[in-house]
């Protein structure tokens, strides 16, 4: 595997990952606007609430795989400068 296809995928894992953000966005944007009742009539633990919790758990896990995909390339692009000061003619 070369360096540019590590890249690569590298950088398709964080547009997944930013693609998953965007959804879950949307997600709870359309939810937290279903839910507008006022506090007093809403029950104790709503499936609203429920489902808030799991879309902020996958925000975390995408943030996390768009971290690390971050990492991978940036680590990449560095061994990539490491190379290209090598292959300089002195």
């Amino acid at each position: 595997m070369s360096l540019s296809s590590v890249m690569t995928t590298a950088l398709g894992g964080m547009r997944a990952q930013q693609s998953r953000m965007a959804s879950i966005a949307e997600t709870v944007a359309g939810g937290l606007a279903q839910t507008s009742k006022p506090v007093a009539a809403q029950p104790l633990m709503t499936q609203a609430e429920t489902s808030l919790e799991s879309q902020l758990l996958d925000l975390k896990q995408a943030e996390t795989g768009f971290k690390a995909n971050a990492v991978v390339f940036e680590t990449g692009a560095d061994l990539w400068d490491v190379l290209m000061t090598v292959m300089e003619p002195e």
